[in-house]
């Protein structure tokens, strides 16, 4: 139980920071709104886990004495975010008692064995591949608005990954809409990650550097170098993509993303939860026409396009075309 190390507080800090993510807030193991904390020869290890998902965070330090220790999360964070001082020394005794020091500040706080602490889930025989931090976070920031909030569907709450055909697809689905995005890369594999885990990984990539991907038939694991995310996936069978996007189109229009998202927001003003109404859109040849009414009133506006095929209205949820028009990257888009 006994150990002791040093190390650069603000390293420290963020990786607790890391950690936190997959710290259980409420748990009938008490263990587990803890972090565990390693420590070895040359580094520690700060893992969390709340027996959906793992987080292991790794930190340089001058380590005297190996071992390991449960640290209360929340006081553990609250410490160490607050310590003036550039290095932070903390030492455990055989009785559980951490002692953290910082410069002029010391602080005692009861911790746990780590006999306690639930082993993380091995991801075993696994397919994997790579891919850089930058583009991982694209496909999942661009598609996570469409994964379903309720449980009605399970597996509908999580991201479909598919590396098929030289590309990877990351398809998410709610029942009202469909999110797809893709990019060349390959190794066949599909597995479905759940949207919490997704939301967690997007906080821990950055933008330099791959992350290594590995899947088995029940888990996952996000290698992103000196921080690793396990968990579980979700099980069940993913809408047909394939046959929910339409093979062939009798109207294209092309209009500049930002000019038609101020003019479905100033058409939108009138319409909140309270007052819902369709909004109404007239793809004409060179321009869009779009208009609402509620009980308070009723608004228009437009903006230019350039349509082939035939014109036609048609009334959409304005919520729903907003998300999808706020997550393209690109100055023109094509409906």
């Amino acid at each position: 139980m006994m150990m002791k190390f040093t190390c650069n507080t603000g390293e420290l800090n963020q990786g607790i920071n890391s950690a936190l993510l997959a710290v259980s807030p409420k748990s009938t193991l008490l263990a587990l709104e803890g972090i565990l904390v390693r420590v070895t020869t040359k580094e520690i290890t700060l893992m969390s886990y709340n027996l959906e998902m793992g987080i292991t965070a790794i930190v340089d330090a001058k380590v005297e004495k190996t071992g390991e220790i449960i640290i209360p999360a929340k006081v553990f964070s609250d410490i160490i975010r607050r310590i003036e001082s550039d290095e932070v020394t903390i030492e455990a005794d055989d009785r559980c008692l951490v002692q953290i020091t910082g410069g002029v500040s010391q602080f005692t706080i009861l911790g746990m064995t780590s006999e306690e602490f639930p082993e993380l889930p091995e991801v075993g025989e696994a397919q994997g591949f790579s891919i850089p931090m930058e583009t991982l976070s694209s496909m999942v920031d661009m598609t996570r608005y469409a994964i379903a909030t309720n449980d009605t569907k399970p597996v509908q709450t999580g991201c479909l990954f598919e590396l098929q055909d030289d590309e990877l697809v990351v398809v998410a689905v709610d029942g009202f809409r469909l999110a797809l995005r893709r990019v060349e890369h390959h190794e066949p594999m599909r597995f479905i990650v759940p949207g919490k885990t997704l939301g967690e990984l997007l906080k821990l990539m950055g933008e330099e550097g791959n992350v290594v991907v590995e899947a088995s038939r029940k888990h996952i694991l996000f290698d992103m170098g000196n921080c690793t995310l396990v968990s579980r996936l979700l099980e069940g069978d993913f809408l047909d993509y394939h046959a929910a996007i339409p093979r062939e189109s009798s109207t294209n229009v092309v209009v500049n993303t930002r000019a038609l998202i101020h003019s479905i927001e100033r058409t939108s003003l009138l319409i909140s939860d309270r007052l819902r109404s369709p909004l109404r859109v007239d793809f004409g040849e060179s321009v869009i026409k779009m208009s609402c009414s509620t009980s308070i009133g009723k608004a228009y506006d437009e903006c230019c396009c350039s349509t082939t095929g035939n014109l036609l209205e048609m009334g959409f949820n304005n919520r729903f075309l907003l998300d999808a028009l706020k997550n393209v990257d690109t100055d023109m888009v094509r409906l």
